[in-house]
């Protein structure tokens, strides 16, 4: 995989330039990993031998917004924003650095919480949520891919839908996706996720992680025949997490007391709030 840097791992770079080092422990993957980087006087150096320039650099520790794929042609070495247009379903779709893995943004909003937490940990609470597991593991939206690779990480089979294929273009570029596409325990389904576990098995599933999309953009995935679908593909006494969203704000209130009620009167039984990861757990009978 290409070299991936955002503002985070540029400023300390040039914070090991400005006090005259020669190499620095370095990340070259949005913080994955850590190797190292040589500095010289006209640039960067990574393990490979390829070297950024620092005035590259300095565009990158410019700019917080956005995370940048560092590649090279006959012409030198360059960085591109990842950011891609769905034409589809005209949104912009941009991977957005966080302290930990990035998150990406739909047309401006982040997929992920931010404030006061990060990706990586917001992925844990929806896990833990949603576990222990014990059997195959539906995640309704794939995103990023986080779920579906920690899903896999406890040993059990993971079926991940995506609606967008433009998103799985973001998730090739990013380092922290990567499992998405090498861990052979995981399967991905392209398609709304309406129609998609429409066509599933009956009790295929012991878990169903379920993170849409806000309400806005997939009420369809807060209905009540989604949710028939939901309990169909479940085995018995297998578990749903629901993420919602903030169940303190106006808009989180309503939209969990709606998304309880509908799964009560769809057969879900066990049903209770999980504020710490922002959404509700229940259980097939």
């Amino acid at each position: 995989m290409s070299n991936v840097l955002s503002h985070f791992q540029a400023r300390t770079a040039l914070n090991a330039q400005k006090v005259g080092l020669q190499a620095t422990p370095f990340s070259w993957d949005l913080g994955a990993s850590t190797t190292a980087a040589r500095l010289t006087e006209t640039g960067l150096v990574d393990p490979s031998g390829t070297e950024l320039r620092w005035g590259l650099v300095a565009e990158i520790a410019d700019d917080e917004q956005s995370c940048y794929l560092m590649d090279q042609d006959d012409e030198g070495v360059w960085v591109e924003k990842i950011q891609r247009f769905s034409e589809a379903l005209n949104r912009v779709y941009t991977l957005y650095p966080t302290p930990g893995p990035p998150t990406m943004l739909i047309s401006g909003i982040p997929m992920h919480r931010i404030k006061e937490t990060d990706p990586g940990r917001d992925t844990a609470a929806k896990i833990k949520a949603a576990g222990p597991f014990h059997g195959p593991v539906l995640d309704t939206a794939t995103g990023l891919g986080y779920t579906a690779i920690a899903a896999a990480a406890k040993g059990v089979p993971v079926t991940t839908i995506e609606l967008d294929p433009t998103v799985l273009e973001i998730c090739r570029l990013n380092p922290w996706s990567a499992a998405l596409f090498d861990n052979p325990h995981i399967t991905q389904r392209i398609g709304d996720a309406g129609d998609v576990a429409a066509a599933l098995p009956a009790a295929a599933f012991a878990h169903i992680v379920h993170d849409p999309p806000m309400f806005s953009l997939a009420g369809h995935l807060y209905g009540a025949e989604f949710y028939a679908h939901l309990l169909r593909i479940l085995r018995p006494k297998g578990k749903l997490f629901h993420y919602i969203g903030n169940p303190d704000s106006p808009s989180g209130k309503i939209t969990t007391a709606g998304a309880i009620r509908r799964l009560h009167d769809t057969g879900f039984t066990r049903i209770a709030r999980t504020p710490g990861a922002f959404g509700v757990v229940a259980f097939k009978p």
